[in-house]
């Protein structure tokens, strides 16, 4: 079985730009973006799995999934509430 990679619309460019606004959360204060558990230990021996490459690897996953709507939820899902 072939694995399935998800083709971008805009090819790299649109992936960069999700990228980076995934990297843009980490940085907010204002977005729950822990890193959480994984059973991949050879990938990551710590057990936890970075927010960013935790998102991009479900959308590569995914690739039926429109990317930048999966931000936009990704965004309120994410948002810490006072």
């Amino acid at each position: 079985m072939q694995s399935k990679k998800r083709v971008y619309a805009s090819g790299i460019e649109e992936e960069q730009e999700i990228r980076n606004a995934l990297h843009q959360m980490m940085q907010d204060s204002s977005f729950n973006t822990e890193p959480t558990y994984t059973a991949n230990g050879v990938t990551y021996p710590e057990g936890l799995i970075p927010f960013v490459d935790k998102h991009m690897q479900y959308l590569d996953a995914n690739p039926k999934l429109d990317a930048r709507m999966y931000l936009a939820n990704l965004q309120l899902k994410t948002r810490i509430r006072s």
